[in-house]
Order: C-alpha cells, then structure tokens, then sequence
C-alpha cells in the first residue's frame, strides 16, 4: 500500500482542437464552473488540428475564474526552457497564480524534426530535461544575473523576471528508469497516463521516484503524482474506467489510497462538457469523502 496522504486534487484534460475554435473553451468553463481545480492541454504542436497549448491557455485564463492550467506535457525540444519559464511566468502574473507547468522529453521524433527541432537520444533527452528544470527554476529566481553552463541549454547573464506569482509546479511526463529517478530527485511532481502507466505498473515506478528523492534528501511525500485518466461515466463497460459514477470512485479512491496518486486528470472519451460535468458533481466528492473515512 502507497499512500503518501497528500491533499486530493482534481481535474480535466481537453485536446487543444481548432476546429471548431470554441471547443476548448466550453470544456475548461465547465470545469471551471464546476468547482475542478486544474485543466491539462497537450502539447503537439506539429499536429495540424491542433492550436498552439500556450497561445490556447492565455485566451482561456480571462474566460475562467480558478482553475488551473498546464500543458500535458510540454515538448521540450520545441520549447526552449528559458523561453518556456518566461511564458510561463508571465502567465501566472496575468492570470493571478493559476499555471503549472507539465514537461516532456519529447515524443514523435519524426514530426518534431520536421518543425526543426532536435532529435535526442534517451540519454540526451534525460540530460534536457535535468537541465530545463535547472534552467526555469534560475529564470524564475529573485537573482539579478543567472548563469547556466549544460551540455544541452546555457544562460549568459540573463536578468530574470517577471517573478511567478506563485510557486509554479514542475511536473514531469515520462516513465523510463532514469527519467523516473530524476524526478524524484528534482521534479515537483510525475504526471502519468494510465494508457501507458497502467495501475499495475504504478508502484514499481513510485519506488523509482522515492529512491530517487531519497538519494535527494528529499520526501517522496513532496512530490505531487498526477495520474491522466480516460473512460466514460455511464452505462457498464469492459474498461477498468467505463461505467457508472460508483465503479469510478472505487478505482480513483483505490488509485489514491493503495497506488500513490492524489491528482486526478480525466479526459472524456465523448459528451465532454457533461462527462466532465458528471466527474465533478457524481465522482469528486465522493472519492474525497471516501479516502477521508479511510485516512481517518
């Protein structure tokens, strides 16, 4: 059993689609309207049919009141850190604290050469990704100059600013060894997708993360396991999350309970303004009373 006992959150993820261009609009209202506290936007910006995540989440901040954005997960080797730190900060001065930040080595190496980016090797994507967090956490330092001297990302004397109004979250996507241990060592937090981090699989890679924290110093308990979900609430099906709002707060509170996650993104496979309607008024609640009565 893995229960770090950290405070619940939860949330709903949304493709960043053009057409039609109100699409994603209606989804991170009615999650904001409907008391959700975080709204994840991919980031593949070679997709044609998608818009691009941070111009999408800069439109969507003025048209919600709470909730929080991040990019699930950002791809790293199209968006240089400092840059990404930058827009990120400026974000969360503009919306008053309401950005994280989701980050990805990188994916689809074919579509991301073919918008110019790098194409890295596993050990140069860990080195990124190690170096980007280094890097945004000196632009968002109260320092007057940073430097940075990596092997994948430099600063020469930057002045860094605006400042985050809030400590903004670095969340890492990735599920490899090192990547894992990484995170425990530097990361604010892992955020999985049950497609591919299935439940199964789940306490393995925490053991990698908290070995990694603990050869930090760090505790495991810091960082925050952000888990990607997809299903539809309804009618019973095959799916581990297909069926009524009852077998979804089963498995959330088994998930935060015995398999160490405490935040909850749930991509709807249709119907996504109701679906995530129904997330949050049948299954929140009750998944946080239920994990309460088991804590004590």
């Amino acid at each position: 059993m893995a229960d770090y006992g950290r405070e619940l959150e939860f949330g709903a993820s949304v493709a960043p689609l053009a057409d039609p261009p109100d699409f994603v609009s209606q989804v991170a209202v009615a999650a904001d309207r409907s008391g959700l506290a975080l709204v994840g936007i991919q980031d593949h910006p070679y997709q044609r049919r998608f818009l691009d995540t941070w111009t999408l989440i800069s439109t969507l901040v003025p048209v919600t009141e709470r909730v929080r954005f991040f990019p699930d997960v950002a791809s790293l080797p199209l968006r240089p850190p400092a840059m990404l730190a930058k827009a990120a900060a400026s974000l969360d001065v503009l919306s008053g604290g309401r950005v994280e930040v989701g980050l990805g080595a990188g994916a689809f190496w074919e579509a991301i050469e073919a918008m110019g980016g790098p194409r890295r090797s596993p050990g140069e994507a860990v080195r990124s990704v190690e170096e980007a967090i280094k890097v945004m956490r000196l632009v968002w330092s109260e320092q007057r100059f940073v430097r940075f001297d990596g092997e994948v990302y430099t600063l020469k004397g930057l002045k860094p600013g605006p400042h985050p109004a809030h400590e903004i979250g670095i969340w890492v996507g990735a599920g490899g060894p090192r990547m894992l241990s990484l995170i425990g060592r530097l990361a604010d937090g892992w955020v999985p997708s049950m497609g591919w981090a299935t439940p199964d699989k789940l306490p393995g890679m925490h053991g990698r993360i908290d070995e990694g924290a603990a050869r930090a110093g760090r505790d495991p308990g810091e960082i925050q396991r952000v888990y990607n979900l997809s299903g539809t609430i309804g009618s019973e099906g095959d799916g581990l999350l297909e069926g009524p709002a009852s077998k979804w707060v089963e498995q959330l509170s088994r998930f935060a309970l015995e398999l160490g996650m405490d935040t909850f993104i749930y991509w709807p496979a249709e119907d996504h303004v109701r679906q995530i309607e129904l997330f949050a008024g049948e299954v929140v609640p009750a998944v946080r009373e239920a994990v309460a009565a088991e804590r004590g």
